[in-house]
């Protein structure tokens, strides 16, 4: 095959493929093995080339010479610089078909967001979490005292192995004065975008975090304030871009079209949820009923890598599907609204994929499939009496939530106390069905305070518990 004729083979070609490739040295074979990142125009896949194992990056489409340009130039900057990672051994770009770039392999590298992934559900900020964050952070200032910086510093972009951590996309590295520190201006930049894409309840904890970067490069003095209001301001930059992305194709979904409907799921998780995807009814006939209403069904399906939760929405009679049939389900704003939360880092349980029933373009049932998490609920983990105060981490706990929700304008809707969940050192939200996120303050006002009386209902007004989380919880305050 071709390099120009991938664009042809969808998003992950069938492997093994061979592609047919030619350097400084003459023609060669591509033996493509698996692929690590699927297109459609940009390609990591591991391989052989010639004598040995490589990993390959294959850039095609109209925009292929520039993002070859660019991924050159910058393993030349980090080569150049002594940064540790993978030698890039052979390059190539070829007129009408694309370009390519072949690094050595390195045997037992992991990306350092799937080590994060492994410990994110620890207290914050465990030894194993501040050793993932510590590599990422020690990584970013070196590349910082060196007068480099990346586009998109974040663990998706990093790797490490045989004690070595490196930038994994030389695309995205930049310079302003190669060899001399970066200025103070960029360096606060990037470290506010890696430090915008941690949990938002990871903010207290920037300042200790902080030493991991400052023990590499002590260059420049950085205000945390200002470091916390950039990190701030690229999460909410960043919320826009990922949100769009969940309707398409790309680095996080994979979507479905066709005549009877759609379905989007998380990259990764179609193979445990493919029997789910291929016959949701069936699935749900073989599970355990958690709900059975009139408007949803909630059933505990199991699956080869643990148990999921498929929530069906129901439609009441003709009259019911009309008034839906041309809007989003409730499935869909769900799935943005679970994927909302997990890019802010506020504890819910995974969303993982949806599915829309459609015929002749008019949507009907749908499914939103999640993780399912076996935890305590407010009131059963509290355990209340009129004469109980609640224990100091969950009282502090729900206050860093609702700071966090009247900071970023999110309304749950419903904080009854089945919809919260404890989680060792944190609150986690279920059933998101009436969650919204506010553009305007007077309608958040009203959805915030509303929020915030009901998870009051939860105890009687007499009860200890009532009082002391009510002084606690803060109010919507104008401006």
């Amino acid at each position: 095959m071709k390099l120009h004729e991938l664009a042809g083979s969808g998003s992950t070609p069938s492997t093994p493929l061979e592609l047919e490739l030619a350097d400084a040295a003459g023609p060669g074979l591509l033996r493509v093995e698996r692929w690590l990142s699927p297109g459609p125009e940009a390609y990591v896949a591991q391989g052989h080339w010639r004598s040995g194992p490589v990993q390959a990056r294959l850039l095609i489409g109209r925009h292929a010479a520039e993002r070859f340009r660019r991924e050159r130039e910058g393993a030349r900057l980090l080569s150049a610089q002594g940064m540790a990672g993978p030698r890039l051994l052979a390059e190539g770009m070829q007129a009408g078909q694309g370009g390519w770039l072949l690094y050595e392999a390195r045997e037992n590298a992991e990306a350092l967001d799937a080590r994060w992934r492994r410990v994110a559900g620890e207290p914050l900020i465990s030894e194993r979490q501040q050793e993932v964050l510590g590599a990422g952070l020690a990584a970013l200032a070196t590349l910082h005292a060196k007068g480099l910086w990346h586009e998109r510093p974040g663990l998706d972009q990093l790797q490490s192995g045989a004690g070595e951590t490196w930038w994994r996309d030389p695309g995205a590295i930049r310079a302003q004065t190669p060899g001399t520190p970066l200025s103070r201006d960029r360096v606060l930049d990037d470290l506010g975008r890696f430090f915008a894409q941690l949990p938002v309840r990871a903010e207290p904890f920037f300042e200790e975090l902080l030493v991991h970067y400052l023990l590499v490069n002590g260059e420049h003095a950085l205000p945390l304030e200002r470091l916390l209001d950039i990190s701030r301001r690229m999460r909410r930059e960043g919320m826009r871009g990922f949100i769009r992305s969940l309707g398409r194709t790309g680095k996080h979904v994979q979507v479905s079209r066709g005549l009877g409907g759609l379905t989007a799921v998380v990259n990764g998780e179609a193979g445990r949820l493919s029997a789910i995807l291929a016959d949701p009814e069936a699935a749900m006939a073989g599970g355990k009923p958690l709900k059975l209403g009139d408007t949803t069904t909630v059933v505990r399906v199991e699956t080869d890598s643990g148990p999921v939760v498929i929530k069906r929405y129901n439609l009441l009679g003709w009259r019911h599907w009309l008034r839906r049939c041309l809007v989003p389900t409730r499935a869909w704003r769900c799935w943005i609204s679970g994927h909302r939360l997990e890019y802010l880092g506020i504890p819910t349980p995974r969303t993982l994929a949806v599915i829309e029933n459609r015929c002749c373009g008019l949507r009907g049932r749908s499914y939103l499939i999640t993780e399912f998490r076996a935890l305590p609920d407010l009131l059963h983990h509290l355990q209340p009496d009129a004469h109980t105060v609640p224990p100091e981490p969950e009282v502090n706990a729900l206050e860093q939530l609702f700071a966090t929700l009247l900071r970023e304008r999110i309304s749950h809707g419903d904080f009854k106390d089945t919809n919260l969940l404890w989680d060792q050192d944190h609150w986690v939200m279920i059933d998101l069905d009436a969650m919204r996120y506010h553009r305007w303050g007077a309608r958040f006002r009203r959805a915030y305070e509303k929020d915030r009386r009901r998870v009051l209902e939860n105890w009687r007004a007499d009860a200890a518990a009532f009082s002391v989380i009510d002084a606690r919880l803060p109010h919507y305050v104008d401006g």
